[in-house]
């Protein structure tokens, strides 16, 4: 087997080896791969010339240094049980460590996978809380932010050891959610019928209702800083930066 960062030639395998594995459309795939995806932040494991695992990561800030969320790792179903996820993980974390990241978080998609993590050396260090609301008879005032906005505010807004998300984390973002501020807070959110699901709402969480009926929706379902789940998990990489973090908002899940 043979662990490396893909070549752009890749490309279609690395779409056919996510399909298979999460089902995501080609909608989902154009997003990624054309705002986020990078050579140099990206691994693939190849047997026989065939693309049987991959791994990528964003690049994040916590505690003034880098480090990395781990996203869409995957092996292929004819090949699980054989070590790749295992061996792909080992030279994400050796790679990461050489370029200066002091640390890795990421969000497992299945409860299952938090065991499985966890023998990687993750720890829990991240919950949240889901809000559920009706949409209140009263307009609030908000307004579309673009993505450098939303992120010097979310500077402003992150709870005490929030991981700083810019860059390809917003392009990726923005392909999916739209974002907002008002007085108070700061929202990424998307709409579903009519629902409006908050991908995380920062600040006054008690104009969730308001932001809703503005938003002409009968209902919201958000995502906000909590400790009602297990979330994000997190590896130090670095004896620099071993206290993990307290609030990891925005997973693209």
């Amino acid at each position: 087997m043979i662990i490396k960062a893909p070549q752009v030639s890749n490309i279609p395998a690395l779409r056919a080896l996510w399909k298979d594995a999460f089902g995501d459309t080609d909608t989902v795939l154009d997003a990624f791969f054309q705002t986020a995806f990078s050579q140099k932040r990206s691994l693939c494991a190849i047997i026989e010339d065939e693309i049987v695992g991959m791994l990528y990561w964003f690049d994040c800030t916590y505690s003034n240094q880098k480090i990395a969320y781990l996203y869409a790792v995957a092996t292929h179903k004819a090949y699980r049980g054989r070590g790749i996820c295992h061996s792909l993980m080992d030279a994400a974390h050796q790679l990461l460590k050489e370029r200066g990241y002091a640390g890795v978080i990421l969000v497992p998609e299945e409860p299952h996978l938090f065991d499985f993590y966890q023998k990687q050396g993750y720890k829990i260090c991240t919950y949240v809380s889901v809000l559920h609301t009706d949409a209140a008879d009263v307009d609030i005032d908000l307004k579309n932010v673009d993505a450098d906005t939303y992120a010097t505010l979310r500077k402003e807004f992150l709870p005490y050891g929030g991981v700083i998300q810019e860059d390809e984390n917003l392009a990726f973002l923005q392909q999916d959610a739209t974002l907002y501020c008002g007085n108070g807070f700061l929202l990424a959110a998307r709409k579903e019928q009519d629902t409006l699901i908050g991908v995380e709402l920062l600040g006054d969480i008690s104009a969730a209702s308001r932001i809703t009926y503005t938003l002409n929706c009968k209902n919201g379902r958000f995502r906000i800083h909590g400790n009602e789940k297990p979330f994000s998990m997190y590896r130090s990489l670095s004896p620099t930066l071993t206290t993990p973090p307290t609030y990891f908002g925005l997973a693209f899940d």
